[in-house]
């Protein structure tokens, strides 16, 4: 169920969008039950902008602490499809999101042109994520269920995208496949806990094999992904791209 609060922050904006998602935690499919909502797009910026010379809001963020808690952030469309183009992982998640407030039939253009732009590279923005993800767990004096989901969530999105060509976000499904017998109960005490959720020193521990064993098989994975070298949708995103400033 998506909140109101979500659909009103999207009328509210400042410009046209070709569409907003839900990330975060609600796309990993691990929400507390105080998680902010995580709302990503892409909006449209005229064309008089573009060639005139006021600065370019290429990005907006907007924050709301309401009845819920929530963090906008939208891309131009040149942005977000520049950012397509490179490995960054983030954006296809937003892109592809099942959890859609707003949407278009341009939206639609762009998911379809989507797998074009999964590359093998893709695999060292899963990679790091999860290496800081783990760093933070590690110093933490009270270690949190947090970035431990994080760093197993895209661990397991990385493998799966290097195997398949698929991106798959929601940590869920994604164990559903890959049977990690840790992973429900993590789910669950972040589902039923607080946002800060944390574990005894001890506990944490034991997920030292399972990091090193997850990282090792993203890199195996990686080394024999049949995905591209680089993107192979270049033209298709530019005439995207030109349709949409000009009104087509």
């Amino acid at each position: 169920m998506i909140p109101e609060q979500l659909r009103a922050a999207v009328l509210a904006h400042s410009y046209p969008l070709l569409f907003a998602t839900v990330s975060g935690a609600h796309l990993y499919g691990f929400p507390s039950p105080n998680s902010d909502w995580d709302l990503r797009g892409v909006h449209i910026l005229p064309k008089e902008q573009v060639v005139g010379l006021k600065p370019l809001e290429e990005t907006i963020e907007v924050s709301q602490k309401n009845e819920i808690e929530l963090d906008l952030v939208t891309h131009d469309i040149r942005k977000f499809i520049r950012l397509l183009l490179k490995p960054n992982g983030y954006v296809v998640e937003q892109l592809l999101s099942p959890i859609i407030v707003h949407t278009t039939p341009q939206h639609e253009e762009l998911k379809l042109l989507a797998p074009g732009c999964l590359t093998k590279f893709h695999f060292h923005h899963y990679l790091g994520f999860a290496e800081n993800q783990w760093r933070l767990f590690q110093k933490e004096e009270h270690p949190r269920v947090k970035p431990l989901l994080y760093t197993f969530r895209v661990l397991l999105t990385g493998i799966h995208l290097m195997r398949s060509g698929q991106v798959e976000a929601n940590l869920g499904l994604l164990n559903d496949m890959y049977k990690l017998p840790f992973i429900p109960d993590l789910i669950a005490r972040k589902l039923q806990g607080a946002e800060q959720q944390t574990i005894q020193l001890c506990e944490a521990q034991q997920f030292h094999r399972q990091f090193d064993d997850l990282r090792t098989r993203l890199l195996e994975e990686a080394s024999r992904s049949p995905l591209p070298d680089s993107p192979t949708v270049q033209a298709e995103l530019n005439d995207l791209l030109v349709r949409v400033r000009l009104g087509r």
